[in-house]
């Protein structure tokens, strides 16, 4: 079952019809999603910041622009949620960690720019796990973000207050970072798509890092479409290379060359997901795909999640170094050791597993050279409760996508017996292909049962 109010169900591309038509304006578009975030998000702790006015007043601004038929894109007047790491104006940026939550920033991050460029209203930060070293989103110093399916589970991580924000329906589309699988991981979680899109292509200046070396920005959406557009809108392309982003490859382009799916023999997944996965692969047959199964031979999924921590927690202690030395009551004792594991490795060490990543990057693309796009589960386990604790495996396939700089794009593939949202990734040699598929194969779930009204 999808959301009752009609601008809540249009997502992000379906609001650039109903301004189109006049049937509303984003003066009431914002005003809609402003009331869901004051009388929902008390006990869902997706926001963190706002600044209504100008949210209100960008609003307003895009109201005049489709009235004299001149919109600035496909998402203008659209209400976006950008997660805690990212610089916007006037707000804190801090993300998530204590010693900086009184940090204003004074520019938006380039990615934010654009989206004004495009006239997209910002509504405000999301939670995130701190830091973005994880996937709970109990964050210390902001809270938990509930996840909406099921409070007292979490929305994952590190994006989670992205993701959740996206479900119940408290903005458009949210932008989250990703550096081993911090967007897909809570969209797999909390039903809806998310995107991590080829590496580079959307600027992370201004954005905290977790890893330079692997993070990327991306988006989150109700649907492949959503995700597009606002990719094409958050990496400034020009016109034409634009219009391409932001239509996800059609079925009948998709289905003239083989894909692959990936071999889970030994790998950590529960019955629900490798049933979720099962089910996309039978789909996209029915469609006319041509599926192989393929083992990756020489990537090892779990050495690349060790080595992709030793290399963030190098670089996150890199980055906080000096603000640690200031101020380590700011960061929490969880946070303070995942950096130390990478920061406390000789250089020996980090350089080799700097080596030998890149190793395992390049044989995991010699093995997916004669396929256009690999299927494989986003996570290994459906979303799991605060008191469980994360999962040891949650990135164990995600961290794939960021290891090759690759586009690999989350969706739902129905609900568990638990009514928990299960989740497919398609991870594919350009963005328009990995969406595409996403199109194609996704079981959306719809709304949380109690954010439908």
């Amino acid at each position: 079952m999808s959301f009752t109010n009609p601008i809540i169900e249009a997502g992000l591309s379906g609001l650039t019809d109903l301004f189109a038509d006049r049937a509303v304006t984003p003066v009431e578009v914002f005003k809609s999603y402003q009331s869901r975030i004051d009388g929902l998000d008390g006990a869902l702790g997706c926001y963190v910041a706002q600044d209504t006015a100008a949210a209100e007043q960008a609003a307003h601004e895009s109201a005049e622009r489709w009235a004299r038929g001149a919109a600035l894109s496909m998402i203008d007047g659209a209400p976006i949620a950008v997660k805690a790491n990212i610089a916007v104006a006037g707000l804190p940026w801090h993300a998530g960690i204590g010693a900086f939550r009184d940090r204003i920033a004074e520019d938006d991050a380039p990615v934010v720019a654009q989206l004004r460029a495009a006239g997209a209203v910002i509504l405000g930060l999301v939670n995130m796990h701190e830091g973005a070293f994880g996937a709970l989103t109990d964050n210390p110093w902001f809270g938990r973000t509930q996840n909406p399916w099921k409070h007292g589970y979490s929305a994952g991580g590190s994006s989670g207050g992205s993701a959740a924000a996206v479900s119940a329906g408290l903005c458009a589309a949210a932008l989250g970072s990703d550096t081993l699988g911090s967007v897909r991981i809570p969209s797999g979680f909390t039903g809806v798509f998310g995107h991590k899109p080829t590496q580079g292509l959307i600027s992370t200046g201004d954005v905290i890092p977790m890893s330079w070396t692997l993070d990327h920005v991306g988006t989150h959406g109700r649907s492949a479409d959503d995700c597009a557009r606002l990719l094409a809108a958050a990496c400034g392309a020009e016109a034409e290379l634009a219009s391409e982003i932001a239509r996800p490859s059609p079925l009948e382009s998709l289905i003239d060359a083989p894909m692959a799916v990936l071999r889970l023999d030994g790998f950590p997944c529960d019955d629900a997901q490798k049933a979720a996965l099962a089910a996309a692969v039978a789909k996209a047959r029915r469609l006319g795909f041509e599926v192989e199964e393929v083992a990756l031979d020489g990537y090892d999924f779990q050495e690349a999640v060790r080595l992709g921590v030793i290399i963030s927690g190098a670089e996150s202690m890199a980055d906080h170094a000096a603000m640690l030395a200031q101020n380590p009551d700011g960061f929490s004792a969880e946070f303070r050791r995942n950096m130390a594991f990478g920061g406390e490795q000789t250089a020996a060490v980090l350089a080799g597993a700097y080596r030998d990543l890149a190793g395992l990057a390049e044989s995991a693309r010699a093995a997916l050279g004669a396929y256009q796009g690999l299927l494989l589960p986003t996570t290994p386990c459906a979303a799991y409760s605060f008191e469980a604790g994360q999962s040891p495996d949650v990135a164990f396939y995600t961290t794939l996508g960021n290891v090759v700089g690759l586009p690999a794009t989350a969706f739902p593939m129905g609900l568990s017996g638990d009514e928990l949202p299960l989740s497919v990734q398609a991870l594919a040699w350009d963005d328009e292909t990995s969406l595409g598929l996403a199109r194609a194969l996704a079981e959306p779930v719809g709304a949380p049962p109690n954010y439908r009204g």
